[in-house]
């Protein structure tokens, strides 16, 4: 017998389908721009398909060598930082999951101080400062270490392991350091892809210290390169439209190549690329190790 839809299913469906479908359209808007001739895109009345496809916008933003650097700082700034990110925060974790530890509760709260209070952005800026972190690699990775309730979610997890498990191995002779490496992160796969995911993505949007805490070129992540582009585009474009409306003058059909607009478009589809390439592998991991880290069982 045939499952019957009653009207209210129906009616969910259809929101969900909507919804999804204008969360997904703007990312098949921006590859179909990227696709498409720069000047004819100008004319508008794109939608799913390119007008006149190529491949020139990516050619030129490939042709820029402060690409390649660009995705090498964010490539190396993500994977570093990700997992140091991961091993200070399960250290911690580990630890602050010992009622045996002394002093617990008084690190527990002065790791969850900072969350409460923030200085602003002078005082950090001159803390970064004073440890010599400014205009150097290392500004992408010391600060965004630590992370309290990433540390939260792993101790909650760390908790609901069996503490047979552990009594088992130190009667093997293991010390607290090998059975964090070898009872706990084998066992803790699902809430350390999530909090992977977390600090991952983080890293690699995060144009923020780049455009105010580097100055050397060779230090720009891609994304402060596409917050440059994108801001360098808008002010081409305004130009060209103004110079176009005081000359009277209209797109050329027959002009072929790319605009301000079209790189900015391809640089943007290669930047989120990546990481969606990545998200799809981690999402099985992401709603089970959220719900084990934060309730424990």
């Amino acid at each position: 017998m045939k499952r019957r839809f009653s009207v209210f299913e129906a009616v969910n469906y259809i929101i969900l389908a909507l919804l999804g479908f204008s969360m997904i359209y703007p990312f098949i808007y921006v590859l179909v721009y990227s696709l498409n001739d720069g000047y004819d895109s100008m004319r508008g009345g794109l939608y799913f398909f390119p007008r006149k496809f190529t491949l020139e916008n990516y050619a030129q933003v490939f042709d820029n060598p402060r690409i390649w650097q660009a995705y090498k700082i964010t490539l190396t700034r993500t994977i570093l930082g990700t997992f140091l990110h991961v091993m200070l925060c399960s250290l911690m974790a580990y630890a602050l999951s010992k009622k045996t530890l002394p002093g617990r509760s008084i690190a527990a709260f002065y790791i969850f101080l900072p969350t409460i209070f923030n200085a602003g952005f002078i005082p950090f800026f001159i803390t970064l400062q004073k440890l010599h972190l400014i205009n150097t690699f290392w500004v992408y990775i010391v600060p965004m270490l630590f992370n309290f309730m990433h540390i939260v979610i792993i101790r909650t997890f760390f908790q609901g392991i069996p503490e047979e498990l552990e009594e088992s191995a130190k009667i093997d002779g293991y010390g607290d350091f090998q059975i964090f490496l070898r009872i706990y992160l084998p066992l803790s796969g699902p809430v350390l892809a999530t909090i992977s995911l977390f600090i991952g993505v983080a890293h690699w949007n995060d144009w923020f210290s780049g455009a105010y805490y580097v100055s050397d070129k060779e230090l720009i992540p891609v994304q402060t390169m596409l917050q440059e582009m994108l801001m360098q585009a808008e002010a081409l474009s305004n130009s060209m439209q103004r110079a176009a409306q005081q000359g009277g003058q209209t797109i050329n059909p027959g002009m072929i190549g790319s605009t301000p607009e079209s790189l900015r478009m391809a640089l943007l589809v290669i930047t989120v690329f990546p990481i969606l390439c990545v998200y799809p592998f981690l999402q099985r991991y992401f709603v089970k190790g959220v719900m084990l880290g934060s309730v424990k069982g």
